[in-house]
């Protein structure tokens, strides 16, 4: 049986650093980049890629629509 693993792909430029999806996630997958982006906010991104689950809690919290989940097959 195939094991499901979720990737996360934000548009950084868009992200304004809200922290809502950090916080919504209950793996603790994402968090705030030391970066800034164009203007100047700290995005997020993947600190933990192997605990994502595909779950998209992050993408349905996020007020300006910046997250897209995918769902990965992984074969073990």
């Amino acid at each position: 049986m195939a094991k499901i693993r979720g990737a996360i792909v934000v548009d950084t430029e868009r992200c304004k650093g809200c922290d809502l999806c950090a916080i919504a996630c209950a793996f603790k997958v994402l968090g705030l980049s030391r970066e800034v982006n164009g203007k100047g906010y700290h995005y997020s991104e993947m600190v933990q890629p192997e605990a994502c689950t595909g779950c998209a809690n992050c993408a349905l919290v996020c007020p300006d629509s910046v997250i897209t989940v995918y769902k990965v097959n992984v074969n073990n």
